[in-house]
């Protein structure tokens, strides 16, 4: 067989290799992941019955958690100023990134956080950004990609520009959107580009 030998420090590689590790690790309910100690990577699995979901729904059921609705990074506190000394197993980055997208979708009006649950992984925190581009890759989560604003956090005072994210349309309820303005898109629109992403998917 001809080609490149293997190169296990290329960056898919290594990519790929915090992506098994991650699948590896058993789900835990999303609203029970408070006590863990690190930053890294993490998805995020429904098994809910909203209608839109139900292709992403139905392959996590039953203990199968094979398809993420959202993947996500927590970097270690100052990490968006650089440095090489941070310790990516200190601090509560996941904890409290995890702990905020459970208070997100129990304010939410059509969200169960029952429905949820998350894998997690404690990353080195020069990998982390790697990681979390290969899940997106990998398995392109409606809210990644389609809704986007799941993510978001409160952005105190509001901007004349700033709207309501898709998903705070789809899924009102946030505290924090209330004040912000309306989105000029509806939530059947949202709807129209979930089943448009699936159908093509």
């Amino acid at each position: 067989m001809n080609g490149s030998p293997y190169n296990p420090l290329d960056k898919l590689n290594l990519a790929k290799s915090i992506e098994i590790e991650l699948l590896g690790r058993e789900p835990e309910p999303l609203d029970e992941l408070s006590n863990i100690s690190g930053a890294g990577v993490y998805a995020i699995y429904y098994t809910g019955d909203f209608p839109a979901y139900e292709p992403v729904a139905v392959k996590n059921r039953n203990g199968a958690f094979a398809c993420p609705i959202y993947v996500g990074k927590a970097i270690p506190k100052g990490g968006r100023k650089g440095g090489l000394s941070l310790d990516a197993s200190s601090g509560k980055a996941l904890a409290e990134r995890l702990t905020q997208h459970a208070q997100s979708i129990s304010e939410a009006s059509n969200l169960r956080v029952e429905d949820f649950h998350a894998r997690y992984l404690v990353v080195d925190d020069i990998w982390i950004p790697l990681g979390e581009n290969m899940l997106i890759e990998s398995f392109r989560p409606v809210w990644n990609q389609v809704i986007d604003g799941f993510g978001n956090k409160d952005p105190g005072n509001r901007r004349a520009t700033q709207y309501k994210s898709p998903w705070d349309v789809l899924h009102p309820g946030r505290r924090f959107a209330e004040k912000l303005a309306d989105n000029p898109h509806s939530q059947s629109e949202y709807l129209r580009r979930i089943n448009t992403f699936f159908t093509a998917g």
